[in-house]
């Protein structure tokens, strides 16, 4: 497989992986903030931003990883 092919789905993987981490480690909080407020659970505007600025990380981490990879084992 070209290097650059294998970066890029190692990029992809750890742009996954790193999406789910986030949103997962986001909503524990809101659904923590909420049972202590005694209110409905709400992601609050930062943390939107939070995770649409994660999920744009994550959409240049393969292309990133492909380059790295193709000028390191090519």
């Amino acid at each position: 497989m070209h290097p650059a092919i294998q970066g890029a789905l190692i990029g992809l993987g750890v742009g996954a992986f790193l999406v789910i981490t986030e949103y997962l480690l986001l909503s524990r909080d809101v659904k923590q903030r909420a049972d202590k407020l005694k209110r409905a659970a709400q992601f609050e505007q930062t943390e939107r931003r939070r995770m649409t600025s994660m999920f744009r990380f994550s959409l240049i981490l393969p292309f990133a990883f492909a380059l790295a990879f193709w000028l390191i084992f090519d």
